[in-house]
């Protein structure tokens, strides 16, 4: 459920991988040797372990022990706003943390620069299942350098009661009944020319880019060494003309905005759907900043190309990787595969509420987050290239979208004109 951040610059970690010492292999790493037991491992998680599930951490030390009983577990808890600084910084010395957790847009620097070791994944439980936005996000040339976590989708959030004012009885589950839906409540409201049936910010492109992956498109495709971007082919051009339409047709959002904001306009009652992460309903529900007095419900969004079928989400969350330069990385990852084990992840999905790395425990999920773990099953993730993050830094893909919505450029022209920048970056 990590939002997407900005990497650290790449010869920071560079530099680092330069550096790394050799490392070995075992149940968890691919190198040529065993790794000796170590006195101790350190473990560098976020807060959100050490606020939402710390007896899952436990347990987790606790099974580990079973099978490393001379090596202590040092639990370091972190904070997303400077892992990542304190990260490069110990990646540059000689005692960096033996397993680290990171959020899945942050892993495929590290991956690229040999920070972090290889690992098997049929060493760690439901790998066989795990969430393809995740599994997706810690691997990179097809080598798996990061364990999936934890996740969080999106679905669409709507107004139970303005829904059920305007005629419709029961939560979409084709397109057609979802465009069916918006037309019945565009007929009751669309008087009012502020109310949107579905709220779509101009430059909220992981909403964009999920039509893209749901036509069989993608944003771009590794060919050898380098990168082909794919925008501009047809099965893109079709799905963002079709989003164009829809979005002009329901929504009154800002063709300039992002979805920032978008929790706080549905609180103000004026919004019936709009497409979001599980936990913008309890923004949209927070007594001081939202409107406890909304009824929400929620349901994946269907598939536009494909009855029965749902349109990929892009997934949020978190992964966790043994860093290249761990002295045990087998033993690092035997910590890694007690933690992410089915007991301790069904433990965590219902303590806190957040998806499994797998979909083989996405019925543990609580019912008003059915939704978000359907949801959660079709997912999209985007290219594991080094420069990605340039691209997202460049604000290329919702420059372009705003530019559909604003009528400044057909899809076909602006895709292409994004398609060349984006291809540039991703092979600089």
């Amino acid at each position: 459920m990590r939002p997407s951040k900005l990497f650290p610059a790449l010869a920071t970690v560079a530099m680092a991988a330069l550096t790394l010492s050799a490392c070995g292999g075992g149940s968890g790493g691919s190198g040529t040797g065993a790794s000796k037991e170590p006195a101790s491992i350190t473990v560098w998680l976020q807060t959100d372990a050490q606020q939402g599930w710390p007896e899952a951490v436990d347990a987790a030390t606790k099974t580990f022990a079973a099978k490393h009983p001379n090596t202590t577990v040092k639990v370091e808890y972190q904070t997303w706003g400077d892992h990542l600084t304190k990260l490069d910084a110990a990646l540059a010395g000689k005692t960096p943390p033996d397993v680290v957790e990171l959020g899945n847009t942050e892993t495929t620097k590290y991956m690229a620069a040999g920070a972090l070791a290889e690992l098997k994944a049929d060493t760690f439980q439901n790998s066989a299942s795990w969430l393809q936005g995740l599994a997706d996000a810690g691997s990179f040339d097809g080598q798996l350098y990061a364990v999936p976590y934890y996740a969080g989708s999106r679905a669409v959030i709507y107004n139970t009661a303005l829904y059920q004012a305007a005629g419709v009885a029961a939560a979409p589950t084709t397109f057609a009944e979802l465009t069916a839906a918006n037309d019945k409540l565009q007929a009751k409201y669309g008087s009012d020319k502020s109310f949107s049936g579905f709220y779509v910010p101009g430059k909220y492109w992981y909403q964009a880019m999920s039509w893209v992956y749901d036509n069989g498109g993608q944003i771009a495709k590794r060919d050898g060494d380098k990168w082909v971007t794919t925008l501009s082919e047809q099965p893109a051009v079709d799905a963002i003309t079709a989003w164009r339409d829809f979005v002009l047709k329901y929504s009154k959002a800002d063709v300039l905005g992002d979805e920032a904001k978008q929790d706080a306009v549905f609180a103000q009652g004026k919004v019936a759907a709009l497409y979001g992460n599980g936990w913008e309903r309890g923004v949209i529900l927070d007594p001081k900043t939202g409107n406890p007095k909304l009824s929400l419900g929620a349901f994946p969004m269907p598939s536009r190309v494909k009855d029965g079928a749902l349109m990929p989400a892009f997934l949020g969350g978190s992964n966790l990787a043994v860093t290249a330069k761990s002295q045990a990385p087998d033993v690092a990852a035997d910590w890694i595969a007690a933690f992410t084990d089915t007991p301790n992840m069904s433990a965590i999905v219902t303590k806190a509420g957040v998806l499994p790395n797998t979909t083989s425990l996405l019925n543990l999920v609580k019912p008003e987050d059915k939704a978000f773990a359907d949801a959660a099953q079709t997912s999209w993730f985007v290219p594991t290239a080094p420069n990605w993050a340039n691209v997202e830094k460049a604000n290329i893909l919702p420059q372009a979208l705003s530019d559909i919505l604003s009528g400044k450029a057909q899809p076909a022209d602006a895709l292409k004109s994004a398609d060349d920048q984006i291809s540039q970056l991703l092979n600089g």
